[in-house]
């Protein structure tokens, strides 16, 4: 009856909170670290706030570091780890929903400088209004649908092992120019939020350990939305205007 009583424990993922290892310890230097970490996050709130009205990315990369920094803030300056099986789940579907949406948006963009470099003189009918809205909105539904399936499934397998979890969260011709001036800024936004992805999820775990794709998650959870604001508004004329505006 012990075993039993102590398999069905370990199995129940309602009433035990998970513990978060996390990034940083209490050293001076993880502590200068973590300074930098929260001025990061400052920076990327005030900076994607700001670019809000101006691209959808920008809410995106927003409510992602909203949904990493703050729970891990508060576990590293009131010195507790734990994160209940909810707020875990939570953690998951938010994070997975907004980065498998960031895939698509990213994706769709791509497609939109595809088609300002080779068809310019098509480009207002071929990306219309109409349907960069249904693209924009087609990328959140995916990634909703993306989060939602990865979070039930996770969260639906019995538990039967440690239930500390080794990270900070859970997881588990002028127009041509202009349009190659943002082609670049473009690249470096997929370069920088997929490149940390690959290395992360597709490299050899031989050839990586924890500790490393902690410090690079937080390229791609927090470093990569504070960059985005910067990368698109550098020589964009129509955020400028829509600034001034």
């Amino acid at each position: 009856p012990g075993i039993t009583g102590a398999m069905e424990n370990a199995n129940d993922t309602t009433g035990i909170n998970f513990i978060l290892l996390g990034l940083f310890n209490h050293t001076q230097t993880h502590q200068f670290l973590f300074s930098i970490v929260l001025m990061t996050f400052l920076t990327s709130l005030m900076g994607n706030t700001f670019m809000i009205l101006l691209i959808h990315l920008s809410l995106m990369d927003m409510m992602l570091v909203l949904t990493i920094v703050p729970k891990m803030a508060v576990n590293y300056l009131m010195n507790t780890r734990s994160i209940s099986p909810v707020g875990c789940g939570s953690q998951i579907f938010l994070l997975l929903t907004l980065g498998g949406g960031e895939c698509f948006l990213l994706a769709v963009m791509a497609y939109d400088r595809y088609v300002a470099i080779c068809h310019p003189l098509r480009y207002p009918i071929l990306m219309n209004q109409k349907l960069c809205l249904h693209m924009t909105a087609g990328s959140w539904v995916l990634g909703g649908v993306d989060g939602l399936m990865q979070a039930g499934a996770t969260l639906s397998f019995p538990y039967c092992h440690s239930r500390e979890i080794n990270h900070f969260f859970c997881e588990s011709t002028a127009t041509r120019k202009k349009a190659f001036a943002t082609c670049s800024s473009h690249l470096a936004v997929v370069g920088l939020f997929y490149g940390t992805s690959i290395f992360i999820y597709m490299w050899p775990k031989s050839y990586h350990s924890v500790a490393y794709d902690k410090v690079v998650s937080a390229f791609y959870t927090v470093f990569t939305p504070m960059l985005n604001p910067l990368i698109y508004s550098v020589r964009n004329k129509e955020v400028d205007g829509a600034l001034r505006k």
